[in-house]
Formats: C-alpha cells, sequence, structure tokens
C-alpha cells in the first residue's frame, strides 16, 4: 500500500485539531492587596453605605486589573448596564471598553438625575422614573476615569472605568482575579485600586502559558 499520498492529508487533518498557539491563549492569574473600606459617615433608609476608591457603595471594595498594550479593535461591542437600586449605583464601579454603551436603568420607587463632570465624559440625563422607555444611556469613547453622581440623591456615587483595552477583569472581594484569553508577548499589567493608585508590572507572557502575578 502506498502511503505517500495519505501522509500529508492526515498531517493536515492533525493541525486542524490541534489548538492553535498564539493569540488568544495566554492566562494570567494571581491576587491583588485590597484597600480596606472606611466606614463613611452617610446612612440611606435602608444600609449603611462604605467609601472606598471615590466609590459609595453597600459593597466590599474590588480592583480592575486590564493589560495594556496594541490590541486589534472588536466591531462591536456590548451594552453594559449600571443600575440605580435601593439608592446606589450597581454595580458601583464598571470597568467598560473604549466606545462602550451604557445604560442606567431606575429600580427605585423614586426619581434619578445621573450626571457626570469628568474630563474624559460629560453629561447629565435629567430626572426620570422608573421603568423609563427607553433606558438612558451613553457611549463611553474616550478612556479615562468617570464619576457618577445624582443631582436628587447627593450620596449616590459611582465610577466608570473607561479602558483602551478588551483584556480586563474586576477581582473579586478577596483580591482574587484570572485573565485569560491573551496574546502572547510582552506587556503591562495594572491594577486599578482606586482614583489615586494604579500599580503596574511589566509580564512577558508564553502563547499557551499561564502566569502567576500578585500586586504587591
Amino acid at each position: 500500500m502506498n502511503l505517500r499520498p495519505v501522509l500529508p492529508a492526515l498531517a493536515a487533518a492533525v493541525l486542524a485539531m490541534a489548538p492553535a498557539v498564539g493569540y488568544g491563549q495566554s492566562v494570567i492569574e494571581g491576587t491583588v492587596e485590597l484597600p480596606k473600606p472606611l466606614h463613611a459617615p452617610v446612612m440611606n433608609k435602608r444600609y449603611g453605605i462604605v467609601a472606598y476608591g471615590g466609590v459609595l457603595s453597600p459593597y466590599p471594595p474590588v480592583a480592575v486589573v486590564y493589560l495594556e498594550g496594541s490590541f486589534p479593535k472588536a466591531a462591536s461591542l456590548p451594552t453594559e448596564r449600571m443600575a440605580q437600586k435601593d439608592l446606589a449605583f450597581v454595580p458601583a464601579l464598571l470597568p467598560v471598553e473604549v466606545g462602550t454603551r451604557v445604560e442606567f436603568p431606575n429600580l427605585d420607587d423614586t426619581y434619578h438625575n445621573i450626571f457626570s463632570y469628568s474630563p474624559a465624559k460629560r453629561f447629565d440625563l435629567g430626572r426620570y422614573r422608573r421603568d423609563e422607555t427607553p433606558v438612558p444611556s451613553e457611549v463611553f469613547d474616550v478612556a479615562g476615569m468617570v464619576t457618577l453622581r445624582c443631582d436628587i440623591h447627593e450620596h449616590m456615587r459611582a465610577i466608570i472605568l473607561v479602558l483602551d483595552t478588551p483584556h480586563f477583569v474586576l477581582t473579586d472581594t478577596e483580591g482574587r482575579y484570572r485573565l485569560q484569553g491573551l496574546p502572547g508577548g510582552r506587556f503591562v499589567l495594572k491594577a486599578w485600586l482606586d482614583s489615586r493608585t494604579t500599580l503596574s508590572r511589566a509580564v512577558d507572557l508564553q502563547p499557551g502559558g499561564v502566569l502567576r502575578a500578585d500586586f504587591p
């Protein structure tokens, strides 16, 4: 039996089944030492509000870990949501990629008026009620930190972190994170803790590898 015509076809089939080595195969995981929450002298009618990193929230603090570099731009981005519920922003910290539209549904039985004076995005949604149609929204097309407030409820505050990268993730409340689907190469890994603190370190990602990176 002559195997010469069969071998090239067999090799091609094996290569087609094998996972590609390169873009989308690397992983970074680790922990971030989170700041301790400060109890703000603010109470709403349901619970105490905890302050951290310029955010007032009933939830424990978390960090945003992201990979800085030059990456292909997506043709379209999913719409994100930051609701107002129980007189607080949910979530209180939202990382998004540049160009993302964010909706601001009102889930409370009262009016809200969401606005921002941040240089990365200035807007004022005006007063709107529960289940407003269409849901008020904004496109965040400039990288930077956007601080949100409510003109009616002074204690309400949140942050949208607009990033020029598709590779980012929120830590859990213990500071653990996992970034996956990353390209191989040399990049800068950053951990955003609050409006004053962003940690960074250089990383060298091997295609198909898993890198451990802790902060600090």
